[in-house]
């Protein structure tokens, strides 16, 4: 199965892997960049046939350019997603962006006529404000904003599926809607206009940090949250769904032992001691980013994707070459100086 599709949020990274695969399975890609600029510099790091993409300058924040970035297409991936490196000023610097760039992709489907909408969302909408006694989380789960530990970025993302969710039940109930919630993104790289899901490593490899916070996360290579978008773009009988993209739970001292392991003397500067909770607990008081994390010190969020695997045949590959590759492109990239 192949068409016309249109992926917002072109330069992402995300979706630079989305554009390749399809284009790789015969599809024919529209997707957006917020200044048309910088179509060549994407071009080039996407690689693909030049006449199978086609870039239109559209905003979350705009109508401009959505009718005709999405014409003639009979299915759209909304990947486009504020994800900022720094603590915003207030919750609706991502809350607004991200919930009406949605409903705008929505609306603009509906009027061109498309089929199936995949939206890129995160386990940010599922696994927060549980409290400390449930680490275990399915599709089934919803993040309570109301919770003292769903920070900007959760609620954005939490605001912004529900709010499309309910938008197609009363407007479109027609549209064969599906989320894809990841989890931390990581893996290689197109580009040195890096994603923040990136940080993590890009901190461990420089030194950055003095030690090893009691952190953790579950990991997923960009490759297979790529894969997972396109099966739910094109396997029959998904309206209404939802898929975490989620591989292992991993501590941040599993993360170092594994860059250590990997790629030796470049892992030189990767602490081994471990952070104590206090000092995370002091530098709150002065870093807003440590300051919306601070409470997920010891805190397990363990996210299944059984259903995609189950549901769709997905499969992740093992975390150990995910987080190499991710290493290894950032040093290759020049983003990391060791």
């Amino acid at each position: 199965m192949a068409g016309k599709i249109f992926v917002s949020g072109g330069s992402g990274y995300i979706a630079g892997f989305l554009i390749r695969q399809l284009i790789a399975e015969g599809w024919q890609v529209n997707t957006s960049i917020r200044n048309l600029t910088r179509e060549q510099e994407v071009r080039g790091w996407l690689n693909v046939e030049n006449s199978k993409l086609h870039f239109f300058q559209a905003d979350l924040m705009s109508d401009a350019g959505w009718a005709d970035a999405m014409a003639g297409c009979s299915h759209v991936a909304h990947v486009a997603s504020p994800l900022p490196s720094n603590a915003p000023k207030s919750d609706d610097e991502l809350i607004i962006p991200a919930r009406d760039g949605a409903l705008r992709a929505l609306r603009f489907a509906k009027a061109a006529g498309v089929k199936r909408f995949v939206m890129t969302s995160s386990v940010a909408a599922i696994a927060y404000g549980h409290g400390r006694g449930k680490s275990h989380f399915t599709e089934a789960d919803w993040t309570n904003v109301d919770s003292p530990d769903a920070y900007a970025y959760v609620k954005s993302k939490t605001i912004a599926e529900r709010a499309a969710r309910d938008w197609v039940a009363e407007h479109a109930p027609e549209l064969e809607f599906v989320t894809v919630n990841p989890s931390l993104v990581l893996g290689p790289l197109l580009a040195p206009d890096f994603s923040t899901s990136l940080e993590a490593i890009k901190k461990l490899l420089e030194g950055s940090i003095p030690g090893l916070p009691n952190f953790g996360f579950s990991v997923v290579d960009v490759r297979e949250v790529a894969d997972l978008h396109v099966r739910c773009l094109t396997q029959p009988g998904l309206s209404g769904e939802r898929f975490i993209a989620a591989g292992p739970f991993l501590w941040m001292r599993d993360v170092a032992a594994i860059l250590k392991e990997g790629l030796g003397p470049q892992a030189r500067k990767v602490p081994t001691r471990k952070l104590p909770d206090f000092v995370l607990k002091l530098l709150a008081f002065v870093d807003p980013v440590i300051k919306q994390v601070v409470g997920e010190l010891g805190n397990i969020r363990d996210t299944s994707a059984a259903h995609a695997f189950d549901k769709l045949g997905w499969k992740t590959r093992d975390a150990k070459e995910t987080i190499i590759d991710t290493a290894r492109d950032m040093i290759r990239l020049g983003i990391v100086k060791l």
